[in-house]
């Protein structure tokens, strides 16, 4: 007599969620992220980051979906500002432009990775929120 195996347990269907330490991990590499390819890309390519961060990670966190967002969000603003400070450098304020929204973009998201860092969500000040 041949006997047949029970059927494996049931998968549920759809992403599985990340555990809180993964969200904080993620959630802070939406944030720190843009410094690291910003390094890398020469400044242009910060959003890169929150991103595909937002992209990859929205159906299996809210909080780092809520964080990405809040990130990619800063760091369009951020483009927009130097792209203003390129623009006027011809008439040397660009440049004080260019030096604040570096030094801005720097504090704000050690500010951002420390604040998510205790599981707390940031919001960036004088940001656009383009991406709902």
């Amino acid at each position: 007599m041949t006997h047949t195996p029970p059927p494996p347990p049931e998968q549920p269907y759809g992403p599985r969620p990340l555990s809180q330490s993964d969200e904080r991990t993620w959630a802070i590499l939406a944030h720190i992220g843009p410094l690291l390819v910003a390094a890398v890309t020469g400044g242009t390519l910060g959003l890169l980051a929150p991103l595909i961060i937002w992209l990859v990670l929205r159906d299996r966190s809210a909080f780092v979906a809520d964080q990405a967002k809040e990130a990619l969000n800063f760091q369009i603003t951020l483009l927009i500002v130097v792209i203003v400070g390129w623009i006027t450098t011809l008439i040397l304020i660009g440049w004080l432009i260019l030096v604040a929204a570096w030094i801005t973009g720097l504090v704000l998201a050690i500010i951002a990775a420390i604040t998510v860092n205790r599981y707390e969500a940031y919001r960036y000040p004088l940001t656009l929120r383009l991406v709902k």
